[in-house]
């Protein structure tokens, strides 16, 4: 799958660039993961070794403060522990099963990095270590960039409930359906905001909610979990097929079974996308501040790093 991937999507033309801190993190998070009870030892160890968040995150922020890329590769281990315990570990097989855990992880969210708060332990340790992520948003940063991830990352956990309710009744959603909830299910959106405070770029509202710029976000986020679909497709296929990849829901909605054509129009519609966002991308340079720029070069590095970390990344094996 991953040679059909690097020959079928269009290479994103931006620079390829690397942390020069990637490797020393690398270290750093899984000892914070096991310190914090996410993994001890076994197959979930080397299962979040496989999945290299610190090259992920290298890659996706090149520059900035050290203590930043660790935040967003211990972003990643967490997402990464949270979705395999989910998708591998049998805890979203369904919404019942799952409901507790995201109950618990709503309660840490409500605290917002409260230092005085005490420690929430019906969540566990997804819980600790996501009290422990904004702990540390809220002290490095303003409060925008915080609420923004709280948001996030709740939208994120709503979502894993969306997937658990489909699995418990062998559903494959909608491809419309699919590509609106992709984007939260992928936890792309507070790794953006995490990005952008790592890096310094952090728009205004106004900015926030100017249409050019909610639609690259849109068009980034979509080229992320694409590329991650066409080059996760066949591990995800490999046992039992998970409804929840976009070559999985166009040979069910569109090409009735087909998957040549399916992971050929998966593909197409990254490519597609890709040109859209350059277009785009092209406008709102233009007439972009100094913030927004910023925002960009961030999404820039963030469509590369997805393609270039897949090339390579032992998830996928």
């Amino acid at each position: 799958m991953r040679t059909f991937a690097a020959s079928a999507l269009r290479e994103p033309p931006f620079p390829a660039e690397r942390h020069h801190a990637t490797d020393q993190v690398a270290q750093e998070t899984i000892a914070w993961a096991r310190s914090l009870g996410l993994i001890s030892s076994g197959h979930r160890l080397r299962r979040l070794r496989r999945a290299d968040a610190a090259e992920l995150a290298g890659r996706a922020c090149p520059e900035g403060p050290v203590d930043r890329l660790r935040l967003l590769t211990d972003l990643f281990s967490w997402l990464f522990v949270m979705d395999d315990s989910c998708d591998e570990d049998g805890l979203g097989d369904a919404p019942t099963r799952l409901a507790p855990t995201v109950a618990a992880l709503l309660d840490v969210l409500d605290r917002h990095g409260d230092p005085t708060a005490g420690p929430s332990t019906a969540a566990g340790p997804l819980g600790d270590a996501l009290d422990d992520l904004c702990r540390r948003v809220r002290a490095v940063g303003p409060p925008a960039p915080l609420l923004r991830f709280v948001s996030q990352v709740r939208e994120y956990l709503m979502a894993l409930l969306w997937e658990a309710t489909n699995r418990e009744h062998g559903r494959v959603p909608e491809l419309a359906e699919y590509v609106q909830m992709r984007r939260h299910t992928g936890g792309v959106h507070p790794s953006f905001t995490l990005t952008d405070l790592a890096l310094g770029g952090l728009p205004g509202a106004t900015d926030r909610a100017d249409p050019t710029l909610v639609g690259l976000e849109l068009l980034a986020a979509d080229l992320v979990c694409w590329c991650n679909d066409v080059f996760s497709y066949g591990k995800e296929n490999r046992s039992t097929p998970d409804g929840h990849n976009l070559v999985t829901v166009i040979a069910s909605r569109q090409t009735g079974g087909d998957e040549p054509s399916a992971l050929r129009a998966a593909a197409d519609r990254f490519n597609d996308a890709l040109s859209a966002y350059l277009a785009a991308e092209a406008t709102a340079l233009a007439t972009a501040d100094a913030p927004v720029r910023s925002v960009l070069r961030a999404r820039r590095t963030w469509i590369r790093a997805t393609y270039d970390w897949s090339l390579v990344a032992g998830r996928y094996t």
